[in-house]
């Protein structure tokens, strides 16, 4: 290939590697510039890496709109230029690319958007690093992928009956039932021994006529919401999904912790608490475990901040679970999961 290097400074300045690749190359290096571009089949982008923190300005800006421009096919070294390699985040303006050639692992760029929609297919070269050296760094963010967890899956035993592999309670509502019946579904096909939906009495039909393996339970009022909970085998609540925005929701969540269940909660289950999240969070820290899925308005309701805040979404995710000593579930194409203790995940 006939090749041009364009480089953003002086060659002068260069220093360690840099310097030495740059007396490597026995051809012309002339100064980076939108003109640079002109005339290429190929674009191999590397001005900026990972480690990217402020925004793409000057003629380093105009020379990554330039190659947008032209529509020139591109490949990215670690990541487009003008991504934050943390967050996913456009600093300014960053190259579209065909494909980007990372190393050793993949960056939360690869995985978080928008990042993620420009890395095109993103490739990990080996460039020597030893696996080993994740022993020291300890990283406690991963790719979402089942040989994560699969080993950890509680698979039911050859010993085991309905109450052993839990009892998930779905609270369903008066108008939107669809919502309570599709948790009440995914909770059978993830293993649950039984499932229940709790529903008013004026639309108890409409519960019983859907899946034959889910029990519907006339409940009239929150008091005998919290009632029933008294319960032992009723193991896990599922809060939210159809429910409403009325004091009822807001009552059945808190009754739900104060019983020590374990508990998901969706929609308006935490739209309910938009006022007052710290009674959502008091609440959950005399509970069992408790699982939040928030979409990012919901997200924003309960935890304050905005999607295109400094911090990105896995960031703000980490910040959520600590605050509210829960599990979030930070819901969209890349969507977070991120516990108390730390860890996190990226679903790809």
């Amino acid at each position: 290939r006939e090749v041009r290097v364009a480089l953003l400074g002086n060659p002068d300045n260069l220093r360690g590697d840099a310097a030495i690749n740059s007396q490597r190359w026995q051809d012309t290096i002339v100064s980076l510039s939108p003109g640079t571009v002109e005339g290429a089949a190929l674009v191999v982008d590397a001005i900026f890496g990972a480690g990217l923190v402020r925004p793409v300005d000057g003629v380093a800006a105009e020379t990554v709109d330039a190659v947008n421009a032209a529509n020139l096919p591109c490949i990215a070294v670690d990541v487009p230029s003008g991504v934050d390699g943390d967050t996913g985040k456009i600093l300014g303006t960053a190259t579209q690319t065909q494909e980007t050639v990372t190393f050793h692992r993949r960056k939360p760029a690869h995985l978080l958007y928008p990042g993620r929609g420009l890395c095109g297919t993103v490739r990990v070269a080996d460039i020597g690093i030893p696996a080993s050296v994740l022993d020291d760094i300890a990283p406690s963010t991963v790719c979402n992928v089942p040989q994560i967890w699969r080993d950890r899956f509680p698979r039911p035993s050859r010993e085991g009956h309905k109450y052993t592999r839990g009892h998930v309670v779905v609270a369903g509502g008066d108008t939107r039932t669809g919502a309570a019946r599709l948790a009440s579904h995914a909770a059978l096909r993830s293993g649950a021994g039984m499932v229940t939906i709790f529903c008013p009495p004026s639309c108890g039909t409409i519960y019983r006529s859907g899946h034959a393996g889910v029990l519907v339970r006339d409940i009239a009022n929150t008091a005998a919401f919290a009632e029933a909970l008294d319960d032992p085998r009723i193991s896990t609540m599922v809060i939210g999904p159809g429910l409403g925005l009325g004091s009822a929701t807001r009552e059945k969540v808190l009754a739900a912790a104060r019983a020590g269940k374990d508990c998901v909660l969706d929609a308006d289950a935490l739209s309910v608490f938009a006022e007052n999240p710290e009674d959502l969070f008091s609440g959950i820290a005399r509970g069992g475990e408790f699982v939040l899925t928030p979409h990012e308005g919901e997200f924003t309701r309960l935890f304050g901040g905005q999607s295109d805040d400094a911090a990105g979404k896995l960031e703000r995710a980490l910040d959520a679970a600590k605050r509210s000593k829960a599990t979030i579930v930070l819901k969209g194409a890349d969507t977070v999961v991120a516990a108390v203790d730390g860890r996190a995940a990226i679903n790809a």
